[in-house]
């Protein structure tokens, strides 16, 4: 069911000067994003683009909301989410973000990128690996049509609540060292450690609109 929106407000008053929150709709109807955004909600997250562009088409009237990729974006479907979407938040790998850079110049788009990464062995989550990054970091940055804004990252399933904030540190400490302002980490069940170790952007699905109806 979805958030009321003074539940919505207390989560929003609760969240830190210079933390945003994305709505993750992923698996919930456009009507429930339309309510959301009538509480003052403008972000929103999905992970398929076979999902995403019915949605955005019937909620074009709401020219103000901004729309974030993800999931993992398969190759095949970079074009469709560079035209659909204005940020994306699953670039994991040098060649992936090359075809980005050269079909967003194509469409003359610039997306905002966040770039995965993996700090734990996690074979159910793609992500540069640290020291891969570093490395690629040269050729990273030479890219054209791409706004690389910040990082990404999400802790294995099992870690428990000292573990996530470990990594959620570890994610904060390479943003800082890339000089990279934004990082996106923190979900519905541990959103509160990312923010205390400095998330910028939470990503909150099953806490707004309840559980996912597909």
């Amino acid at each position: 069911m979805l958030i009321g929106s003074s539940e919505f407000k207390l989560i929003k008053d609760s969240l830190p000067l210079g933390v945003r929150l994305l709505a993750v709709s992923k698996g919930h109807s456009q009507e429930s994003i339309r309510k959301l955004s009538g509480f003052g909600q403008l972000d929103f997250g999905e992970s398929r683009l076979q999902e995403a562009v019915p949605k955005k088409n019937d909620l074009n009237d709401l020219k103000q909301l901004r729309w974030h990729f993800v999931g993992s974006l398969q190759k095949n479907k970079v074009r469709g989410v560079v035209k659909e979407f204005d940020f994306i938040h699953s670039a994991d790998s040098l060649p992936l973000l090359e075809r980005i850079s050269r079909i967003s110049q194509e469409e003359q788009k610039t997306p905002n990128i966040f770039l995965q990464v993996k700090f734990r062995d996690d074979p159910k989550k793609g992500g540069f690996l640290k020291q891969d990054l570093l490395n690629s970091w040269p050729n990273i940055i030479s890219l054209k049509n791409i706004n690389l804004i910040g990082l990404m990252t999400i802790p294995p399933i099992a870690f428990n609540a000292r573990q996530r904030k470990d990594l959620f540190c570890e994610c904060r400490n390479l943003a800082n060292h890339l000089e990279l302002k934004e990082c996106s980490m923190g979900m519905s069940n541990d959103w509160q450690e990312a923010i205390e170790v400095g998330a910028t952007w939470i990503r909150l699905g099953s806490l707004l609109f309840g559980k996912r109806q597909t």
